[in-house]
């Protein structure tokens, strides 16, 4: 087995991710679950051979499917989820099933982690599974990178508090805590059948090739037009007549911090344009998509204490708000 390095660019600047020759996604990220919930599960890594894989019991593995080995330089793959009946039983898939859960009631489940009203699916729809919107399938395989809003290679649960901290406004996980691990379990699970380090058609964020210059008037009233239904003419988000989270908060205490990626224009410009309205996407113009953008991102919302902790060695991007 050989290990090689490649080299992209990413929203917060260069990144640098290693990949194995043989492209075979390493599920020994795993490890991070507690080892009381992996008793009785077979974490078992599948590597290529002149005899082919070993074979792996539906049950009790993620090890990557035939589908997963293929030539690692033939670009993206395309974005599709597995099917959930893939989903092992035992300990393996009660983690997965709690990884989804923390994901999409992410406020609900782990208060004492999130200092707003937002979860983890209020930026990564669908269950990280939509393109355009931050999908988390494949998303284990680019993993360990360098990122240079941080200056360091980083790991899958440090890129995971990196939201709690900046999207969440929150407190990180311990990365050896079972809430950690079951979402690192669900993220591998939708990785399962695309290969280490390829690229995933729609990952990230669709960029804007040509930004256009925002008019943030004119963002005021595309927001009235598009967003106020859905996310209040305050930017508070709404919520059913019990209570609960119905739409996340745009601005205000209860939204994202200024580190946030999501506070930067060209980003939630992206987001926008191929989201936005939910169910209508790609119908806003990108002049209309960096206006609302323009306009929401400059609301208040709470401060990003370490800010200038961040792009160490340079780099800043210029849509950066700090």
């Amino acid at each position: 087995m050989t290990a090689s390095s490649a080299r992209a660019s990413g929203p917060d600047g260069p990144r640098i991710v290693l990949s194995r020759a043989d492209g075979v996604r390493p599920v020994v990220l795993l490890a991070s679950i507690p080892l009381s919930a992996l008793v009785g599960a077979a974490i078992t890594l599948a590597v290529s051979s002149a005899s082919g894989p070993p074979a792996a019991s539906p049950t009790s593995s993620l090890a990557a499917s035939p589908a997963a080995h293929v030539d690692a330089a033939s670009g993206p793959v395309p974005l599709r989820a597995p099917d959930r009946a893939s989903i092992p039983e035992g300990p393996l898939g009660e983690a997965i099933r709690r990884g989804e859960q923390l994901v999409t009631h992410t406020a609900e489940e782990l208060p004492d982690h999130v200092g707003n009203d937002l979860h983890c699916t209020s930026c990564h729809l669908q269950g990280g599974t939509a393109a355009g919107a931050g999908p988390w399938v494949g998303v284990v395989g680019v993993f360990p990178e360098f990122r240079a809003r941080n200056g360091r290679v980083n790991t899958l649960d440090r890129r995971i508090n990196d939201c709690f901290e900046r999207s969440m406004n929150g407190r990180s996980l311990d990365p050896e805590s079972a809430d950690m691990g079951a979402i690192v379990a669900y993220m591998t699970w939708l990785s399962r059948d695309v290969p280490t380090g390829r690229e995933v058609e729609g990952r990230g964020f669709r960029r804007i090739a040509h930004p256009p210059t925002p008019d943030r008037a004119h963002g005021r009233e595309v927001y009235v037009a598009q967003c106020a239904a859905c996310h209040g003419e305050d930017g508070a988000g709404r919520r059913t007549p019990e209570g609960a989270y119905l739409f996340p908060a745009l601005w205000g205490p209860r939204s994202f911090n200024l580190g946030a990626g999501m506070a930067r224009l060209d980003t939630a410009a992206a987001f926008v344009r191929a989201n936005m309205p939910l169910g209508q996407h790609d119908t806003l113009s990108e002049q209309e998509a960096y206006d609302v953008a323009d306009y929401f991102i400059h609301g208040d919302r709470p401060d990003w204490e370490r800010a200038a902790e961040d792009w160490p060695s340079g780099g800043r991007p210029p849509d950066a708000r700090y």
